[in-house]
């Protein structure tokens, strides 16, 4: 798969010192104000890898860069071929088999849903929730094979209508696509009663994991779905450019066709990755639950931290939320507030409506800020956040509302009489030209 950033990885600038660890392997979560180590609100983006992994992941490279790839490939063997495979099947309850290595889980996606050939008139669900980079493969599918893509309604409270599903569902819907946790908010979707729903039919039932794999339970056999697919560098903590899938053995097929024409996840990635799911196994095992890192009891303190902080909006669609918070400001741009933040040395994620553009244009927002807890977030972590969010839409709030001084304009020069008597400049034919600031694009659904 291509090692492309995810539609969900967007910042408004490139991190600084928010990077946990630099590029000559140094650790630099120290940032430099006075209230000690950075608060990484940041797990969904990226999650900071164990020492253990970061320490693996840099040997690796070192390994790499002196003896070249293939000897690298060669020490890696039992890695690559087997064991990383049946840590995955452990975390999602397949056989080993089963599992695949990819770059990314929307590569793996656009892969399959690539060699899906549904008949004309035939149907594709989808979500609200999806994201812009499957919601792109189902396009691609639907102009490729004439079938057409349905959006599922959501009930008053923001979930799934489950009973929509049930109704409408039949032989003509030839693939499922369904997001366990989307980037934009912190929703859990029913993914096994989706699965209990769909189980009698035969259409291809597809699970985006990224955002639950490694903070919550993630069983693909309980689930029910063909394709599960995930990112590593996220919940599990595991270096970036390396994700996962797992395949029916009926899809396996064309998918390994469909992947035999796109790059390998680096071999250092893989091993990282390895080492994150031992990492995830060894410190989850007693710990972990049916609510994952949102029953650990941070969550409520994190939402309080928000809605004590005056002109915030929470937005959190759903009756079961994960460790993602998704929150805006009525005034100020989340942009401001991010790098605000940051300058405190408070980790936050800005998203845009493009993300999820069948979700976020439509609850109103444009650009937003999502908090998400870690396996390392403390509650001194959560109290220093709401306090540095306080003072940021304090300060913020009171610079906005401060009167600009008038702004004095030169006197007009007096045009000499060779100037008086020229004709006024005529402005070039053409269209005119277009601003350069940055502004953000918010894609609308298409019929």
């Amino acid at each position: 798969m291509n090692a492309t950033p995810s539609s969900t990885d967007h910042r408004d600038h490139t991190y600084g010192t928010d990077h946990a660890y630099g590029t000559d392997g140094t650790d630099r979560t120290q940032p430099a104000d006075q209230e000690g180590r950075t608060v990484h609100l940041d797990t969904a983006g990226w999650g900071t890898m164990p020492a253990a992994v970061r320490a693996l992941v840099a040997d690796c490279a070192s390994r790499e860069d002196r003896y070249g790839p293939h000897e690298l490939e060669e020490d890696l063997e039992d890695v690559l071929r087997t064991e990383v495979h049946e840590r995955l099947g452990a975390l999602l309850g397949v056989p080993a088999a089963d599992t695949a290595v990819v770059t990314d889980a929307a590569g793996a996606f656009d892969a399959l849903v690539s060699r899906l050939t549904p008949g004309r008139g035939e149907r594709a669900w989808t979500t609200p929730y999806e994201s812009a980079a499957r919601l792109t493969a189902l396009y691609a599918l639907r102009d490729r094979t004439r079938c057409t893509v349905e959006v599922v309604p959501l009930r008053e409270d923001g979930d799934l209508d489950l009973e929509w599903m049930a109704r409408h569902i039949d032989d003509d819907v030839a693939l499922v696509s369904v997001v366990h946790v989307p980037s934009g908010c912190g929703i859990v979707n029913p993914v096994e009663e989706i699965g209990q729903i769909l189980a009698p039919y035969r259409c291809v039932y597809a699970v985006d994991a990224s955002y639950s794999a490694g903070q919550l339970p993630v069983d693909a056999g309980r689930i029910g779905c063909q394709l599960l697919t995930g990112d590593g560098w996220r919940f599990l903590r595991g270096p970036y450019a390396v994700g996962f899938a797992f395949l029916a053995p009926r899809l396996r097929a064309a998918f390994e066709d469909a992947a035999a024409h796109r790059p390998l996840p680096p071999n250092a990635a893989v091993a990282g990755l390895n080492a994150a799911l031992a990492h995830h196994t060894a410190t989850t095992a007693t710990t972990d639950g049916p609510a994952g890192l949102a029953g650990q009891g941070l969550l409520p303190a994190l939402r309080a931290a928000v809605e004590e902080c005056p002109g915030t909006e929470l937005i959190a669609p759903g009756r079961v939320q994960s460790a993602i918070l998704a929150f805006r400001h009525r005034d100020l741009p989340a942009a401001l507030v991010r790098r605000r933040l940051a300058a405190r040395g408070v980790v936050l994620w800005k998203t845009v409506a493009q993300e999820t553009p069948l979700h976020l244009p439509r609850s109103g927002a444009t650009t937003a800020l999502r908090a998400s807890l870690g396996p390392d977030t403390t509650p001194q972590d959560i109290a220093r956040f709401g306090r540095a969010l306080r003072e940021v839409v304090r300060e913020e709030t009171a610079r906005a509302q401060r009167p600009r001084p008038a702004r004095t304009l030169p006197p007009a020069p007096t045009p000499t009489s060779a100037l008086a008597s020229a004709p006024a400049p005529v402005p070039p034919a053409g269209p005119r030209p277009r601003p350069s600031a940055r502004r953000h694009l918010t894609l609308c659904p298409t019929p």
